[in-house]
């Protein structure tokens, strides 16, 4: 989505980007992701929608994940009117042959971070999955946040 208030967050080691991360106010969003929330009745205009995060395995655990979000939570409060951070993660079952052995969830990451899964708020997008010859339904579960209690 194109919007004039979005966010490109870059890490970089030197001249070499190491990771990315991505923000939009929710109203700029896809509509699948705006769905959720007006279900529930809270204004687009007051959501910050945190996107994607990438970061190379070599530069995990950092802290650059904590810089991501306090990068978009801050670039939300400049923005004036929001309330509210959110993004989605990706629903996966806990035996999918596509986790990594190593695999480390992310929520105790969030949870710590004061985000909040919201069970009841999904999103169903499709994509191709890696190896995969089609694009098929995913779904992604919203966390929330009030931008109140953002540190």
């Amino acid at each position: 989505a194109r919007s004039a208030d979005s966010l490109l967050v870059l890490a970089l080691a030197g001249d070499v980007v190491v990771g990315a991360s991505t923000g939009l106010p929710l109203g700029d969003a896809e509509p699948a992701f705006q769905v959720p929330f007006a279900d529930r009745g809270i204004p687009m205009e007051a959501v910050f929608y945190c996107g994607e995060s990438v970061l190379l395995p070599a530069f995990r655990g950092l802290g650059l994940g904590h810089r991501f979000f306090d990068e978009r939570e801050a670039h939300a409060r400049s923005l004036g009117g929001m309330q509210w951070t959110s993004f989605a993660s990706v629903d996966r079952a806990d035996d999918d042959p596509r986790r990594p052995s190593n695999y480390r969830s992310n929520d105790p990451f969030w949870t710590r971070r004061g985000y909040v899964r919201q069970s009841d708020m999904k999103v169903t997008l499709p994509w191709k999955q890696v190896g995969e010859p089609s694009e098929t339904e995913q779904t992604l579960t919203m966390w929330l946040r009030s931008l109140e209690n953002a540190k």
